[in-house]
C-alpha cells in the first residue's frame, strides 16, 4: 500500500466530505479510491470514516490521525517547496577555496559584491596555498595558480600568473641592478614557498635552462610579508604581478627587466584558475558564483 497517497486520499474525503468529490480531485474512480482509504484503516486496525448515503464524517480517533496526517501534508509541502526554489534560486552553503593571497587581494572584495546580490547564499570561505580535490573534499569551487590540472573538473582561465622580479629603489641603490639573469645569483633573493618548495629563478637561454637562484635571505609561504621585506630593501622578490600591483603603482617596487624572461617554472602559461565539477554547475549557487567570477575577472 502506499501509505502516503492513501492518507492525501483520506485528507481530501475530509475535506470535501465525499469520496466522489475526493476521487474527482485526483482524477481517479471512486471505487479506486475508497479502496485505498478501506485498506489505510485495515493496516491502522482503526475506523477512520463513519459512511453513510449522505455524509462521511470522522471519528474520535479519525479527528485525531486528520490532524496530525495535516501536519505531515503540510510539512511535506512546505519540504517540497524549499526544494523547488532551491533548483532554481541560489541559496544555501557554497563551499569556496583559494589560494590565500589571491584570496585575501582578490576574491575576498569581491565576494563583499556577491553576498549584496545574492544574500540566501552562506559562503564558505577557505585560504590555503595547499592543494583542494574537488571530488574528495566538501568544495563547490576552487582558485588556484598554476597550469590547468589533470584532475575532471572544468578549468577557466581568470587571469595571468606569471611571476616577475622585483627590488625595492633602496635595495637598488645599495647593490645596484643585476647586470643579467645570470648574476642574480649574487642577490639575495625573497623566496616563496609552494607545497612543493621554494619557487626557484630559472630562464632559458640559448636553449637551456638555467638556475639562477640567489641565496636566500627569507622564505615564507606568506606573500605579504616577503613583499614587506622587499620594500624594506632586504632583497629581489620573485611573485605574481596581481600581487605586486599596488606596490608597483606606489613606486615602493619596481620591476627588474632582463633580455632573458625570468621565471619560477619550465611550465609556461601560468594562470589563475577557478576549478569545478562540471554537474555543480547545474546548481543555482554554483552557477551564480561561477558566472559572477568569470565576468568580473575574465
Amino acid at each position: 500500500m502506499d501509505q502516503l497517497r492513501a492518507m492525501r486520499y483520506f485528507s481530501k474525503v475530509v475535506e470535501t466530505g465525499s469520496f466522489t468529490k475526493a476521487a474527482s480531485t485526483f482524477n481517479v474512480p471512486p471505487s479506486s479510491l475508497s479502496r485505498r482509504v478501506a485498506d489505510l484503516e485495515k493496516s491502522l486496525g482503526a475506523t477512520l470514516l463513519k459512511r453513510s448515503t449522505r455524509v462521511v464524517k470522522l471519528t474520535e480517533v479519525g479527528q485525531i490521525y486528520y490532524n496530525d496526517v495535516q501536519k505531515i501534508l503540510n510539512q511535506l509541502a512546505q519540504s517540497n517547496e524549499t526544494v523547488r526554489s532551491y533548483q532554481t534560486t541560489p541559496m544555501g552553503r557554497l563551499s569556496i577555496s583559494s589560494m590565500v593571497g589571491f584570496g585575501e587581494r582578490i576574491l575576498l572584495p569581491l565576494l563583499d559584491e556577491f553576498s549584496i546580490l545574492y544574500p540566501e547564499i552562506v559562503l564558505d570561505v577557505s585560504l590555503s596555498d595547499e592543494l583542494s580535490t574537488l571530488g574528495r573534499d566538501d568544495v563547490d569551487i576552487a582558485i588556484r595558480g598554476g597550469y590547468a590540472p589533470n584532475e575532471r573538473v572544468l578549468a577557466i582561465r581568470l587571469m595571468d600568473n606569471g611571476f616577475i622580479p622585483v627590488a625595492s629603489p633602496s635595495y637598488i641603490e645599495k647593490h645596484g641592478l643585476p647586470s643579467n639573469v645570470m648574476a642574480l645569483k649574487e642577490h639575495g633573493g625573497l623566496y616563496f614557498k609552494a607545497p612543493t618548495g621554494p619557487m626557484p629563478w630559472l630562464c632559458h637561454v640559448n636553449g637551456q635552462w638555467h638556475d639562477v637562484t640567489g641565496p636566500a635571505v627569507a622564505i615564507s609561504n606568506n606573500g605579504s610579508w616577503l613583499a614587506r621585506k622587499a620594500c624594506n630593501g632586504e632583497g629581489i622578490l620573485m611573485s605574481t604581478r596581481w600581487a605586486l600591483a599596488s606596490y608597483l603603482e606606489s613606486g615602493q617596487l619596481q620591476e627588474l627587466k632582463f633580455e632573458h624572461e625570468l621565471t619560477v617554472t619550465q611550465y609556461s602559461d601560468l594562470a589563475v584558475y577557478l576549478l569545478y565539477q562540471k554537474q555543480r554547475y547545474l546548481v543555482p549557487k554554483v552557477k551564480a558564483a561561477v558566472d559572477f567570477l568569470v565576468e568580473r575577472l575574465n
